[in-house]
């Protein structure tokens, strides 16, 4: 393996709420999104991509993959169930601390992790994610984006994990096209701005895309 990579974390929610529509449209917005990311050259030699489902469990359906070798299973959900997000966020924080790798004196490590969240509820593991908000402040990403989709997010919840939450008024799939896409940008401005230690600066989201304030 050569060269520094960019390692991006997906977090999902697949909770009961989500199941029918949203769902289908985060699958057609995930696969739009693989497409765009591989037309960028610099894209496919550095960005490695995780993806992560949570419900009443946390499932790595996509661990640490190079962009060229993905290959992401079709994402489901349960007829219900909680939305374990404090969970997701402890495992992910796990993750990078093992798989992000660090500079030495020989070689440059990789470039700091992006983070994206996507919730369609409020965690039900309050504690859990209160608990976890220090520990993703502190595991070095370079840019964290929570989206709230749909009219039961709840966006001040995502606020205290990152200044920079989206929501989603209607959870189908133009809006959860556009979201993907978004992020597919952030991350190809990512590759573009790297080697700056500032955070990365994101393109204007499209007008499905809402910034909360």
């Amino acid at each position: 393996m050569s060269g520094r990579r960019l390692p991006v974390y997906i977090a999902l929610d697949t909770s009961g709420s989500m199941r029918g529509e949203p769902i289908h449209s985060v699958n057609v917005g995930i696969q739009a999104m693989l497409a765009s990311l591989r037309q960028n050259p610099f894209a496919l030699e550095s960005v490695y991509l995780s993806i992560i489902t949570f419900d009443g469990k946390v499932t790595e359906i996509l661990p640490m993959t190079a962009l060229e070798d993905v290959r992401i299973p079709e994402i489901v959900c349960p007829e219900s169930g909680p939305t374990f997000l404090g969970e997701a966020l402890h495992f992910i924080c796990d993750k990078a601390a093992v798989e992000v790798r660090k500079s030495t004196q020989e070689t440059k490590g990789d470039w700091r992790p992006l983070l994206f969240i996507m919730t369609d509820g409020k965690p039900s593991d309050t504690l859990q994610f209160n608990e976890s908000i220090p520990r993703v402040k502190q595991a070095n990403f370079g840019t964290i984006i929570a989206c709230a989709a749909g009219p039961k997010s709840v966006p001040d919840q995502l606020k205290a994990l990152t200044d920079t939450v989206v929501s989603l008024d209607t959870m189908d799939s133009n809006s959860f096209s556009s979201f993907f896409q978004w992020v597919s940008d952030a991350v190809t401005s990512g590759t573009t701005s790297l080697g700056t230690t500032t955070a990365v600066e994101l393109p204007p989201p499209p007008p499905e895309v809402q910034v909360v304030l």
